[in-house]
């Protein structure tokens, strides 16, 4: 007889713990919990409906972690630049709920081939749909969703490849959205019913978006609880798809593609290595070692079998 779904992830979560340095092999204290949600996804992502999509762009290089407290952020990812540049009075766009809200746009875009993107017309079931519990008061997730979309849609990307020494440079700009109306009012569950809200993205997001897009399990998205941890996650299977022999990534460049507010590389590597034990419980086929002089990325499965074309769904 053939083995069951359940049984198969659990044997290939087996498996692949033998590829892990004993510096990533997780936590106890999380064993249990995050186990137990990576076994309930019997389905594969195309199966259960669940395969979202985030542009290549903003898998390279990723937005802030948490409030930067300025309106202008930079990360690195070797010849690759990504700067966001935000109104001083609105600021940038920061944590898990933008992330999630791209993510959610880019499928979306994907999915129904249009610009014209239509949300939720109660903002509580849209809040929701992201696997974001809808709470109100002044610290409840719904009025920082909202500050947060707000935020988004006010910044400006610009990426950047310069190689120096092969004498290239190309550069692009975009904003998410070239227009967005959001009628909700977050200090109501219901939100307002009474007109649609919708986001019109630019025409060169739309292209970035589309054109060849990272495909991610949006269980594994909205399971995760942290923004370093999504990073983190979208990143393995973005670099796996790619990956045809075994490279070391150095930890100072890790830091300044993941976290380049930390002052001291040790903390970064701590931090980095705690998020990634939470990434292996829902990705367990990667292998990858912990070394002294970075992280030894082996070629691996990605996470989500890209299909021929990602607009065929």
């Amino acid at each position: 007889m053939g083995e069951s779904p359940r049984g198969s992830r659990a044997g290939s979560r087996d498996r692949a713990s033998q590829n892990h340095s004993t510096s990533v092999e997780r936590r106890p204290r999380r064993l249990g919990s995050l186990i137990s949600q990576a076994l309930s996804f019997d389905d594969d992502a195309y199966a259960a409906g669940e395969v979202g999509f985030l542009a290549r762009a903003l898998v390279q290089a990723t937005m802030p972690h948490s409030d930067p407290k300025t309106n202008e952020f930079v990360r690195h990812n070797g010849h690759y630049t990504l700067s966001i540049l935000a109104p001083k009075g609105v600021g940038l766009p920061y944590g898990r709920y933008p992330r999630l809200v791209l993510a959610y746009l880019n499928t979306e875009a994907v999915k129904r081939k249009t610009r014209h993107i239509e949300l939720d017309h109660h903002f509580s079931h849209f809040c929701a749909g992201l696997g974001i519990p809808p709470t109100t008061g002044p610290r409840g997730s719904l009025p920082q969703l909202r500050e947060q979309m707000q935020r988004l849609f006010a910044s400006t990307f610009q990426c950047v490849f310069h190689d120096e020494e092969k004498g290239r440079h190309a550069g692009d700009g975009f904003l998410i959205a070239e227009k967005r109306a959001l009628w909700w009012d977050p200090r109501r569950e219901t939100g307002d019913a009474s007109w649609g809200s919708h986001v019109v993205l630019s025409e060169r997001f739309f292209r970035e978006a589309t054109e060849a897009p990272v495909p991610l399990d949006l269980r594994v998205l909205r399971a995760l609880r942290s923004p370093f941890e999504i990073d983190i996650y979208v990143w393995l299977t973005w670099r796996f798809f790619r990956l045809r022999k075994p490279v070391t990534i150095p930890w100072d460049s890790l830091q300044l593609q993941f976290g380049c507010g930390y002052k001291n590389p040790r903390h970064f590597k701590r931090r980095f290595l705690k998020y990634l034990k939470s990434v292996i419980s829902y990705y367990p086929d990667v292998r990858l070692t912990n070394h002294a002089m970075g992280l030894i990325l082996k070629p691996s499965p990605t996470h989500v079998a890209p299909r021929a074309s990602p607009m065929k769904l």
